[in-house]
């Protein structure tokens, strides 16, 4: 299996850390997600999470859902 990238790790993280900062469990995340037509189940955003894997858009649909209007990259 591949090794996760900085980068990867670096998405990954930032999103962990917002849901966090806004007190959004991954359950409260896929009922948010819901609300905006993003069919999501826990378990795939735990892994999502997990392995860093997850594309652009999925990163924005989170960030939308928990109501995320400015992100630090620092």
């Amino acid at each position: 299996m591949p090794e996760r990238t900085d980068w990867e790790a670096k998405a990954s993280n930032l999103l962990k850390a917002e849901l966090k900062r806004k007190g959004v469990t991954y359950a409260q995340l896929v009922e948010n997600l819901a609300e905006i037509g993003v069919d999501e189940k826990e378990a795939n955003i735990k892994n999502k999470l997990s392995r860093g894997k997850f594309t652009a858009a999925f990163f924005l649909q989170c960030l939308s859902a928990i109501g995320s209007q400015q992100l630090h990259l620092d």
